[in-house]
């Protein structure tokens, strides 16, 4: 076979690479894939849908495409585990994400409306106003960020408010209940100009712990000096405001960082959090001091003080561990003006022993009486849905059980004992009673939508089976908690509901795929309706129309149930054209039971289209792809699942090459291995650990988990209580076992927990030190995840050169392994 095209172009990046010796080091340029992928990779995204609060209308909104380099490259700061644009005072130009055309569709007539937007309007934040008539959104400028309203009726929009928008922390403004205008986060007037960091050191930057435990897991883009808290105090200050629809903005209260602000479903109060100082080095801004407080929406006075939060730095390292005091403040979406919240009974702790661990409380205005209790949990909470003044679905869990409960209280009676709905592992996907389809009330809050005689709740999943995903539709009885199936969806079709259109579920707005036919809206009437589509959006991809793709199952040598999608090029068959190279994609995922780990998580039915830096693209360049082959790591009792992490991840392999080879797609001596992140990390334990694989692609990975000790993925424990399972998983000490080719890629602004750019810098020069063939990319400006046109292309060109020479050219091994003694 020959060797896919590759072309190359002008720009630079790093490249190091060891295909034998000497090693070499070089720069070149970004490299592009062979065609049709550039054509594929940057044609014109399919439009966002976003449905309007009258459940008739439709706003369309037109994507950009990938950025350039060249935008990715403006100038950006790293500050307390955010990335802001210090031109925009908003995200970064490596993260945000925008569009540039928004229309609005009626569901029944089918009429579009163009919003008359500004030249060159870079959309973001877009917001329904509580009666569904208009539309706000925020517009990226050259100077900043502006708040913008579109009316549905007419398609015409207009600025309420110039570029003075602070967007660090996201969205920067919200609707006012009655719809009448906005609360936004404002950037203060006359702030000067940013400070400027001496660039000679005034002393050195010094951390100190008195004794005090503080474990924390590894965190990216941490302030790191006096100079860094400047920047932070500076960017992210905000002014509270009161934006009218018409009239002039007002003010509310002292300018603070604020990380919160709704208004109550009444519009007279603000719930704010403001974090405040000491700052950490160690932990990001969300873990800062903060205070939470009901202000007037008014005057901006202080009402009542809910909950004032030290620096939480001092977890313990567990997922059931949370901080002392209030947290989870919200408002109750069914209510004028109460506060909602829950509060540890146990410290916080889950080593410690406690019936009650979480209690919930309720407060309502003018707040000033004593706090009513909810509902006590003996697992953490983990959210509520409101519903109304007598009904409402709190949900815990427990991580290390992987238990969920749920329960119906009445938030009119705080007294009255609850009723448990449910108990079920959250792990077991076939038995998700699903969660329920929202409605939002005249004040734009959302809550569960019943059917009209009150009777029932919409509940709705992806429906999970043996035979794969099939979502449905269900109504839940009040009463009893039984639920009772409207629909499901049913071959060829992978189709979701997104919103009930009537009172009792008559009428719905789905959105529908096949595996031939890309998504689409459509209104559908139940039982059994005619379904009526809403939108037509074309194949983005055509070229890949006739791509193979398949759902296979097969079983673990342990006897735990696995699977996978196989996906083949167009036009191949196997009795005509022989086992084709195959790349595997995986991700491994932790379990606490066998069963469960054995479900099937994919639907036959979907329509796949890749994009951005995906591995289905290698299927252009003439290769067979098993895509997300479950790699489960099943600790059941007390034992923790990563303490045999290698043995169940091989066996796994090792299960998915037996099972491709006797459906005869692939040899095994022309199969790769691949992953993205945690992916990475198996694919250099596979290839440290057994031969099952002639190369390996890791791209973003932490390879020594010595660099992440108190934690990582869904390990709790710290790298003292499990020393010898962190250097077992650890490809890292391993490095000297790597015997096939091994493409490193990695983000040189990898903003990840955990994945810091040096694990690709310190595995490479690993394996260099003992010889193994390697290549190591490094992307410039990008983060976890690649975003730049350029680095796309360039690491699909990566991937499939790598592949082209070492699996589908590669000359025959000396010996094919009949099964693979973990090594």
């Amino acid at each position: 076979m020959q060797a896919t095209r590759i072309r190359r172009s002008g720009a630079l990046l790093a490249v190091l690479a060891l295909a034998g010796p000497p090693a070499v080091a070089a720069q070149g340029g970004y490299l592009s894939p062979p065609d049709p992928i550039p054509a594929i990779v940057t044609a014109q995204p399919t439009p966002g849908v976003l449905v309007g609060r009258d459940r008739q209308t439709l706003a369309l909104l037109t994507r950009e495409g990938l950025p350039t380099i060249a935008e990715m490259a403006e100038p950006e700061l790293r500050l307390a585990g955010f990335r802001i644009s210090p031109r925009t005072n908003g995200i970064s130009a490596t993260r945000a994400a925008y569009s540039n055309g928004i229309t609005f569709q009626n569901l029944s007539t089918g009429a579009t409306r163009p919003v008359q937007l500004p030249a060159g309007a870079r959309v973001s934040g877009t917001q329904w106003s509580p009666d569904g008539q208009r539309l706000a959104f925020v517009n990226a400028t050259q100077t900043g960020l502006e708040l913008w309203v579109a009316d549905v009726a007419t398609g015409q929009a207009r600025r309420v408010m110039g570029a003075e928008l602070n967007g660090t922390i996201g969205t920067p403004y919200r609707w006012l209940p009655d719809g009448s205008g906005f609360v936004v986060l404002r950037i203060p007037q006359n702030r000067g100009a940013a400070p400027r960091p001496s660039e000679v050191p005034t002393g050195p930057t010094i951390q100190e712990n008195a004794g005090r435990t503080a474990p924390a897991r590894t965190y990216q883009d941490l302030l790191q000096n006096a100079g860094d808290e400047a920047l932070f105090d500076y960017y992210f200050t905000s002014q509270i405001t009161r934006v009218p629809l018409q009239g002039q903005p007002v003010a509310l209260g002292q300018p603070g960082i604020f990380f919160g602000y709704e208004p109550s479903p009444n519009g007279q109060y603000l719930l704010v959090t403001r974090i405040k100082k000491p700052y950490s080095y160690v932990v990001p801004a969300s873990n800062f001091p903060e205070e939470t407080t009901v202000i007037d929406a008014r005057t901006g006075a202080v009402v009542k003080q809910v909950a004032d939060i030290p620096l939480t730095d001092n977890l313990p390292p567990s997922f059931d561990a949370v901080y002392e005091g209030p947290r989870s403040v919200q408002w109750r979406s069914d209510a004028p003006a109460t506060l909602a919240w829950t509060e540890a009974q146990d410290g916080g702790d889950p080593r410690r022993q406690a019936a009650v661990r979480d209690r919930v409380f309720m407060l309502s205005a003018p707040f000033t009486a004593q706090p009513t209790k909810l509902i006590d949990l003996e697992h953490r909470f983990d959210g509520i849905w409101w519903g109304r003044g007598d009904l409402a679905i709190v949900s815990s869990q427990w991580w290390n059980t992987r238990r969920e409960k749920r329960f119906v209280v009445n938030p009119s009676a705080p007294g009255a004992e609850p009723r448990l709905l449910s108990d079920r592992s959250y792990e077991d996907r076939y038995g998700d009673p699903g969660t329920p389809l929202f409605t939002v009330t005249p004040t734009g809050h959302s809550v569960m939508k019943f059917t009209g005689d009150g009777r029932g709740i919409f509940m709705t999943a992806v429906g999970a089976s043996e035979r794969g995903n099939y979502p449905f539709l269900d109504v839940m009885d009040v009463a009893s908690g039984q639920s009772r199936r409207l629909w499901r969806a049913e071959d060829p079709f992978y189709e979701t509901v997104v919103t009930v259109l009537d009172d009792n579920g008559a009428r719905v707005l789905t959105r529908r795929e096949t595996i031939t036919d890309p998504p689409n809206y459509f209104v559908r009437a139940l039982p059994g309706g005619e379904a009526r589509a809403v939108t037509n959006f074309p194949d983005p991809a055509p070229q890949l129309a006739g791509v193979q793709r398949q759902l296979i199952t097969y079983t673990r040598n342990d006897g735990v149930r696995l699977s996978g999608t196989l996906y083949l090029p167009p036009g191949y068959d196997a009795g005509r054209d022989g086992p084709l190279p195959l790349l595997m994609w995986a991700y491994p995922t932790e379990f606490r039971d066998a069963a469960a780990a054995g479900q099937i998580t994919d639907s036959p039915n979907r329509f796949t289209r890749p994009g951005g830096i995906s591995h289905l693209f290698v299927l252009l360049a003439g290769y067979a792809v098993l895509d997300n082959p479950t790699m489960p790591i099943v600790g059941e009792g007390d034992v923790e699942p990563n303490d045999t992490y290698v043995e169940q991840l091989v066996a796994s392999a090792q299960a998915a090459v037996d099972k491709v080879v006797e459906m005869g797609v692939a040899s095994r001596d022309r199969i790769a291995v691949g992953g993205h992140s945690y992916g990475a990390f198996m694919t250099a334990n596979l290839l440290a650990h057994s031969d099952l694989f002639r190369a390996g692609i890791a791209r973003s990975g932490a390879y020594n988990r010595t660099l992440t000790p108190f934690g990582f993925q869904a390990e709790q424990r710290t790298y003292w209580e499990a020393t010898d399972t962190y250097t077992r998983m650890s490809p890292f000490t391993y490095a000297n076992k790597v015997n096939e080719p091994i493409l490193l890629i990695h983000g040189a602004n990898d903003d990840n927990s955990g994945t810091f750019p040096i694990q690709s810098e310190r595995f490479y020069a690993a394996l260099k030190g003992h010889g193994a063939t390697v290549r190591y990319v490094v992307l410039p400006l990008e983060a976890h995840g690649y975003r730049a046109r350029e680095s796309t292309l360039h690491t699909l060109a990566e991937m499939i050169n790598w592949l082209d020479r070492y699996v589908k050219n590669a000359p025959p091994r000396e010996a094919t392994p009949a099964a693979p003694a973990t090594r």
